[in-house]
């Protein structure tokens, strides 16, 4: 277990499980499903929260439904000595969601969602502008087979 670890009992577990579901479950069923007080899952929930176990409450939204409806991986090659940079201009612009650090070929992967492929096109080109990226390969998403939010807890 390494030190940022929480240690988390299967109450804890539970709630969680509960909450990744559906965040608007009343703390009143919880507790009645699992045996114990609301107070205690008042209690346990602001622990979690304090901890960062449970980051933020939030609404999963269809991106399709709101207009994004093309989603694409972006592989980025940069310059070492600019790759900080890289990624503090990455983090600003909003139709980067996600940016992972990875080994291997490439430096970062993006998960980006646009409108159409001319908004993909000008985003690319932004991200090909920023000083320090050497190369971008970009994958576009034909379908999503599997795109989870919940994380097992064991």
């Amino acid at each position: 277990m390494s030190s940022s670890d929480v240690k988390l009992d299967h109450i804890d577990k539970k709630i969680l499980q509960y909450l990744q579901d559906n965040a608007k479950t009343p703390y009143s069923q919880i507790a009645a499903d699992l045996g114990v007080s609301e107070a205690t899952i008042h209690l346990r929930i602001r622990k979690l929260l304090n901890a960062g176990v449970i980051k933020r409450f939030q609404a999963i939204v269809d991106p399709e439904k709101v207009g994004k409806k093309v989603t694409a991986i972006v592989a980025v090659t940069a310059t070492p000595q600019k790759y900080s940079n890289v990624l503090n201009k990455l983090k600003q612009m909003p139709d980067v969601y996600e940016i992972f650090d990875v080994t291997g070929e490439y430096y970062t992967i993006l998960k980006v969602r646009v409108r159409n492929k001319e908004e993909l096109a000008r985003l690319i080109d932004s991200i090909g502008n920023i000083e320090g990226v050497e190369s971008t390969k970009t994958m576009f998403v034909l379908r999503i087979i599997k795109e989870e939010t919940r994380i097992k807890i064991d």
